[in-house]
């Protein structure tokens, strides 16, 4: 075994972003430091304020053509994104397609989601016209992931820009590159302002930009580092959505499609080489359909390969570490009792991982219990979808899950504790742009996507309008006895009934 590549490195003031497959330096960026940090939030602030008054219609037009950008250079940006992740460029396509259909979407649809809306005033305040709008929050700080370097981020950077608002963005230090090319790309249509800004570097550039006054964090990574970002915003009451980890579920019921299922499976847990929050770790299938469904998933997997080349289906693990981490689940799941029907210890190799499917783990192992964030499964017999809905649920995470029944789908979906779920489809939640995406528990809280993103960066303003003088005085200490009275009288036919 050849030694393990490095993690991004620090060369002075700048590090070198390396291929995970090669090791080869594939871009060289500054640390920025603290007072970087802070100066790029001051140039956000008076940024914001100009963007703000473009108005829903000019800033959707610029995302539109951020969007059109995108998608001309969609091979220059897929290359980006294979050189620092190894993943196949039709991986690397698929989530920045998948990105430009959100950026679409936030544009559309941020006026009819945020713009001002008439609400009911009430029978006492019938003198009243009520409204309520919602306004950008100023400036927002983004964390982003290595894993999907286009696709995540975005869902919180362009809902936060159609809603007004500038960003300072900060990419992962193992995919700074991919960061670079979408924030040039934004400025070649935003010349005028550093609306959309880049930071780079490593874990205190993320805390400086927590602790830099920013009116709202967005981050996506681990549950661990989420919490400390939590700790470090609540000294400034600094608001934050996370969307961390997940141990996402896939259920199989008796009247499920077993190819598709089999078929949903494979590429849910072993596409981007495992390393999807939303990724399939667990399977738990009705013991009717067991035998059949495991002996369709085994044929699949084993015509699954990792690799560099054209011809292989997924990439190199992008962080080093994770490799120990994945190795030492599988190694829990077989001194437990778990056989590896595909894969096992021997598939972790340096840089790749091969497929593992492994059966018969205890629910209590690491392989079950812990996010591995590789391209590994369990699949469980159950007896019935009661006991996997029981099984599926206890756990720390709550993000994504999936389902594959005719009869009863929608049912078993409504019992899941996830933020999301499939039904017959793999991960479909992903790609709809008017959805929420978000989780519970160890997962995070707060949403992007939809309606629900959009409304994540943006603070709603109330406004009550007199129209008229009421004919009853409530808010006067010079108000009569009798109107008080009147009142009482009127509060109780309207709500005093059982």
């Amino acid at each position: 075994m050849t030694a393990v590549q490095p993690k991004p490195t620090p060369v002075g003031e700048t590090f070198d972003s390396l291929s995970p497959a090669t090791d080869e330096v594939v871009g060289t960026y500054p640390v920025h430091t603290a007072d970087e940090v802070g100066a790029a939030v001051e140039r956000a602030r008076a940024a914001a304020r100009w963007w703000d008054g473009l108005g829903f219609a000019g800033r959707a037009e610029r995302l539109q053509r951020w969007k059109g950008v995108l998608t001309r250079r969609l091979p220059q940006l897929c290359q980006v994104v294979r050189d620092e992740t190894g993943k196949p460029v039709a991986d690397a396509q698929l989530e920045s397609v998948l990105a430009i259909e959100h950026i679409a979407w936030a544009a559309k649809n941020a006026r009819k989601v945020l713009g001002k809306h008439r609400r009911s005033s009430g029978l006492l305040m019938a003198n009243q016209a009520a409204t309520v709008e919602y306004l950008p929050l100023g400036v927002v700080g983004v964390i982003g992931p290595w894993n999907y370097p286009v696709f995540t981020p975005l869902g919180s950077i362009a809902y936060a820009l159609a809603a007004g608002n500038a960003v300072v963005f900060k990419p992962s230090e193992y995919t700074p590159g991919v960061g670079k090319w979408l924030v040039d790309a934004f400025a070649e249509i935003v010349p005028e302002q550093p609306v959309l800004q880049l930071i780079t570097g490593f874990g205190e550039t993320g805390a400086a930009l927590v602790g830099s006054g920013v009116d709202k964090i967005a981050f996506t990574g681990s549950a661990a580092t989420g919490k400390k970002i939590m700790a470090a915003a609540a000294n400034t009451l600094t608001p934050v959505v996370i969307e961390a980890g997940g141990k996402d579920a896939l259920l199989v019921d008796t009247d499920a499609d077993l190819e598709a299922a089999a078929d949903a499976t494979v590429w849910g847990a072993f596409s981007n080489s495992g390393q999807t929050c939303i990724g399939v770790e667990r399977v738990y299938v009705h013991e009717r359909v067991a035998d059949e469904f495991v002996a369709r998933v085994v044929e699949k997997a084993k015509n699954v390969r990792a690799g560099s080349d054209e011809d292989a289906q997924y990439g190199p693990i992008t962080m080093p570490s994770q490799l120990s981490v994945i190795r030492s689940h599988i190694e829990d799941a077989l001194k437990r009792g778990g056989k590896a029907l595909v894969g096992g210890v021997e598939s972790v190799g340096d840089r790749y991982v091969q497929p593992t499917v492994l059966v018969d783990v205890p629910e209590d192992s690491e392989a079950v219990r812990e996010e591995t964030f590789g391209p590994t499964v369990t699949i469980a017999k159950v007896r019935d979808m009661d006991e996997a809905i029981e099984k599926a649920n206890a756990t720390k995470y709550g993000l994504g899950s999936t389902v594959f029944s005719r009869a009863r789908g929608a049912e078993l979906a409504s019992r899941l504790r996830a933020g999301m779920t499939s039904v017959n489809a793999p991960l479909s939640f992903a790609g709809i742009a008017s959805l929420p995406f978000g989780g519970v528990g160890d997962s995070g809280f707060g949403r992007i996507h939809g309606p629900e993103g959009l409304r994540e960066f943006a603070r709603p303003k109330a406004v009550a309008r007199q129209r008229f003088t009421a004919p009853l005085t409530l808010t006067s200490f010079f108000r009569k006895e009798s109107t008080d009275a009147l009142v009482a009288k009127l509060v109780t036919v309207l709500h005093g009934k059982r």
